[in-house]
């Protein structure tokens, strides 16, 4: 247990006992944060109240993107098995929310009995109504993987104004409420279907505000030759652009997320790689998911601030007695200037307002002379919150970590094979090949050529000086940085030149890195010249 002293408006001092980073943020959120978003209304205009659930669940993926973009492969294929209420095909199969979660027998929870159960965080979706609930299941399925995570697959989303009428329920919302709670997003892309449509915009628009959970997946990337993936790449960050409106290059990873054999595998190096930095990128959201939440719940003190602000801007400048409602309508539409004026007295940053669109649509509904005067102790208790408490949180999270010892990364399923297989991406490339080989010395493949030029050099007692081997390294116009390191490598016994052996080695590492291969930090045991095994520790 962690504990520290705090003191509170009576200058009384307290020991605050936080079992966990997650309990602190718990009781933070509870005793600060939500007493601030009740006295102005908070859930009326953005997200509804978290629930003690929210804090406890395991990190969630949230999987977003048209129809066939590969949405439910891409869970079957992290899974590597099928989960119950599974549909894949080439025409819009998921036409529902299905949480997929980890569960000893395989079974499917409907939307209205998940929502009132207190053990899960789905409790909240109720607002979203019967529509919505009978669109919406968890998958209970026993897996390694979703020990760790929970996987939200989304429906299709089809092109043209009137599938945003037709399904019947805040989509948009639904997504921007799965966004708030997820530690991922990924968007799918078909390599094959580039357009985004109006509702998929929408949705986009509607996660920017997340733009630091998301990644991009440009997935069926194998039916396509290596000049047209270079079109088609270009033609994806051209229309992230316009839609994300930001001069950032968002990061895309490339690849075929599916179980079935390469169209064209030209392009397998890539797709390895970038499956590697995915997969690296996803294992350690269990490992982060305490400084996630953290993150999130100031970044949801921070809006509750600004918005009490705004709602009692609003409430001082309504009438005590007539014209109620043409101040409101005039309010509503000079909020660009009720934004400014907060802005100017309370030093508020421009970037945490909410969207003023979104605002002006939501105080439409609402009946101002209900609205609450500014509270300053509200306010003052956020504000002690994010200055102190937030701060001790953060210094509990290595210490939690050195605690529980524990790796908390992802496993099984497709992370299962990621590491120590030759399988894995970049296993048995660069420095790592020949690694567990039972052969002779892997270096030894190229010696006919290192030795000649080794022998040129003209060696004295069998070594060249280092003076002598910069100049034929320099050749290889790698930096002198490189070549320094190389040349660390190279020199197993320390005694500032080389023999053959080491000379090729010094040859075998240029080639590995002129080939676009890092380094290894450290010479690979399988890499120690025979003759040099006993300088290794």
């Amino acid at each position: 247990m962690l504990r520290w002293l705090r003191e509170d408006n009576s200058r009384r001092k307290e020991a605050d006992v936080f079992e966990s980073v997650v309990s602190g943020l718990q009781e933070f959120y509870k005793d600060c944060i939500l007493p601030l978003e009740e006295h102005y209304r908070f859930s009326d205009f953005h997200s509804p109240p978290l629930d003690p659930a929210d804090f406890s669940a395991n990190p969630m993926i949230l999987l977003v993107g048209q129809y066939s973009t590969g949405k439910t492969t891409f869970i079957r294929y992290l899974l590597e098995q099928d989960f119950p209420g599974i549909r894949v095909g080439p025409e819009p199969t998921t036409d529902r929310f299905i949480a997929v979660m980890h569960g000893e027998k395989e079974t499917v929870i409907p939307g209205n009995a998940l929502v009132v159960d207190p053990d899960r965080q789905f409790r909240k979706l109720s607002c979203f109504g019967n529509s919505f609930l009978n669109r919406f299941q968890c998958s209970i399925t026993p897996n390694q993987v979703l020990e760790s995570i929970t996987i939200v697959d989304t429906p299709g989303i089809l092109s043209g104004e009137k599938q945003r009428v037709d399904r019947g329920y805040d989509f948009v919302g639904v997504l921007e409420w799965f966004a708030e709670r997820a530690d991922r997003i990924i968007l799918l892309f078909d390599a094959h279907k580039l357009d985004i449509s109006d509702e998929f915009q929408r949705s986009i628009e509607a996660l920017k505000s997340h733009d630091d959970k998301i990644r991009i997946v440009l997935n069926k990337s194998d039916m396509i030759d290596h000049q047209q993936l270079m079109r088609v790449y270009g033609a994806l960050m051209w229309s992230l652009g316009k839609v994300l409106n930001t001069p950032e290059v968002t990061r895309v990873y490339i690849g075929s997320f599916w179980d079935k054999p390469l169209q064209h595998d030209m392009n397998r190096k890539l797709f390895e790689l970038e499956a590697k930095d995915l997969f690296y990128d996803l294992q350690c959201l269990p490992r982060n998911a305490a400084i996630r939440k953290l993150n999130d719940l100031i970044k949801r003190a921070r809006l509750a601030k600004v918005h009490a602000y705004i709602i009692s801007s609003l409430q001082e400048q309504m009438p005590s007695m007539f014209g109620k409602d043409s101040k409101k309508n005039q309010l509503i539409q000079n909020l660009h200037e009720v934004y400014r004026d907060v802005e100017k007295k309370y030093g508020i940053s421009p970037g945490d307002f909410p969207p003023l669109g979104k605002m002006r649509e939501a105080l439409k509904d609402q009946d101002f002379t209900k609205f609450h005067t500014l509270r300053p102790r509200l306010i003052s208790k956020v504000d002690n919150m994010l200055a102190t408490g937030m701060t001790k949180l953060m210094t509990m999270i290595p210490q939690e970590e050195a605690m529980n010892k524990i790796d908390h990364v992802i496993r099984g399923g497709a992370f299962h094979h990621t590491e120590n297989s030759p399988f894995a991406g970049g296993e048995g490339e660069g420095a790592d090949y020949g690694k567990g080989e039972l052969t002779e010395w892997v270096v030894n493949q190229k010696m006919d050529q290192y030795e000649p030029m080794f022998d040129a050099l003209g060696p004295i007692d069998g070594k060249i000086s280092g003076a002598t081997a910069k100049k034929e390294m320099v050749k290889s116009k790698l930096p002198n940085t490189v070549l320094g390191r190389i040349w660390k490598l190279a020199d197993v016994d320390k005694d500032g030149m080389l023999d053959k052996e080491e000379y090729a080695l010094a040859q075998h590492l240029i080639e590995i890195k002129l080939e676009n291969n890092e380094l290894p930090q450290a010479l690979p045991a399988h890499l120690i010249p025979p003759s040099k095994r006993e300088f290794a520790d």
